[in-house]
């Protein structure tokens, strides 16, 4: 049934890309989609008329359903009827309102997604975030997540654009594999669009945010993005930069664009947490390079209190599962926190990693995210600093609504916070 509603759901698709005939600008990586897509469509819809994946929608459901405009039927006959006819409805009549730009995020969980979802939605200009160690489980090696990966920017022709991370070299790489235009971003001196002058917005427990300037073509603007830390986040803003390149725009439109710009829930936001303490909030997803970036951007936090490393599952690694768990325990050892708290399957292999290189901190161990923030919540006072991060399926959310100064704002602050989740 499934694979009969996929047919279905990329015939009109296709069906309705060649009538309106949009810019579609693909994004996928490792690391950072959405918080690329994210920005792309606040630069490009200061411009265009624009559309990005309907929720999380990055599949090969999702992204047919963002170019039709609708969103999922689920288990409802009724439900798909309203889909098949806001297609219909697009093919048999004109509107004139339909996007001039599509910002899809693809995601690729096994090999041939990227592949299938291309053929559903030829993009014009491709985006390449990271290649990094991420669903390896279906994959087998790095070199095949960056096999699928690339096939977002060698299926394009010479007239369009390949958007790469030039600080990667799995990425930058596909800059001699394809047809495209090539427009490079990253901090390295040789990418097009660069990052200079990064610092941090206020300091310790008043972290407010980042900022740098954007540089392209011997001209730089400031550019600030509120409630976020790491230097891994500006590269959602320069991917976005470049991407307005590639549409012509200049560099104050783009600095304009990226104005109202916001990193996703749950991606290094900074949250006020109880006792006066800071949350850091990374709790979408999690990948050991992420990972490590996110253990690193805290432990540069200079604070009079305490950091606490509060960690879940890394999923879908297979055989590297135990050794990437117990390298994420080692970064807690060298980037100076104070309190460990492992959570889930693969905790003992944290908590082993983080006492091979020396951690002498206080360390916590916890089967599942239920419960960890009432375990923590006594012994949080003002200064400290709390890194909670995990993939998915950890939950690692409940660990941060547990710590919100405010749980009130719970809807409005975190990740997976509708009825479907909150039931599990």
């Amino acid at each position: 049934m499934k694979k009969l509603l996929q047919k279905i759901l990329a015939y009109y698709s296709k069906k309705i890309l060649l009538k309106y005939k949009p810019r579609v600008i693909g994004i996928t990586g490792s690391i950072g989609k959405t918080s690329t897509k994210e920005a792309v469509f606040a630069v490009v819809k200061t411009k265009f008329r624009a559309r990005q994946n309907i929720k999380n929608y990055n599949n090969e459901i999702g992204v047919p359903l963002t170019v039709i405009g609708a969103e999922t039927g689920g288990r409802s006959i009724g439900g798909w009827w309203r889909v098949w006819r806001q297609a219909i409805k697009l093919l048999t009549s004109t509107d004139d309102n339909y996007p001039e730009i599509l910002v899809l995020e693809m995601g690729a969980d096994k090999p041939g997604d990227i592949e299938y979802l291309v053929d559903v939605a030829s993009c014009d200009i491709g985006v390449v975030t990271k290649v990094a160690p991420a669903h390896v489980e279906f994959f087998g090696s790095i070199e095949e997540i960056a096999k699928e990966k690339k096939k977002i920017v060698t299926h394009i022709d010479k007239d369009g654009f390949a958007v790469l991370n030039f600080d990667d070299n799995r990425v930058k790489n596909m800059a001699k594999q394809v047809k495209a235009k090539v427009v490079s971003y990253g901090f390295a001196p040789e990418a097009a669009v660069r990052a200079i002058e990064l610092t941090s917005q206020g300091q310790g427990i008043n972290l407010s945010g980042l900022q740098f300037k954007l540089s392209y073509g011997g001209s730089s603007v400031p550019v600030s993005i509120p409630g976020v830390i790491g230097g891994h986040q500006i590269y959602a803003a320069l991917a976005a930069a470049a991407v307005g390149v590639c549409l012509g725009l200049n560099i104050l439109e783009i600095s304009d664009g990226l104005k109202n710009y916001q990193a996703p829930k749950g991606r290094m936001r900074l949250l006020p947490g109880i006792n006066g303490s800071l949350l850091v909030d990374d709790t979408y997803n999690s990948s050991p390079e992420a990972a490590k970036a996110a253990v690193e951007a805290v432990g540069k936090i200079e604070t009079v209190g305490s950091r606490v490393a509060v960690l879940g599952d890394m999923l879908e690694l297979g055989e590297i599962s135990n050794e990437e768990h117990q390298n994420l325990g080692r970064e807690i050892a060298v980037n100076g926190f104070d309190v460990l708290a492992a959570v889930g399957k693969y905790r003992q292999e944290i908590i082993k990693g983080a006492k091979a290189s020396g951690f002498g901190g206080l360390i916590l161990d916890f089967e599942q995210s239920d419960g960890v923030s009432e375990e923590l919540v006594h012994g949080l006072k003002s200064g400290d600093v709390v890194l909670v991060k995990g993939s998915q399926g950890s939950r690692m959310e409940k660990v941060v609504r547990g710590l919100l100064a405010d749980p009130s704002r719970a809807s409005e602050w975190l990740v997976r916070q509708d009825g479907k989740w909150l039931k599990n």
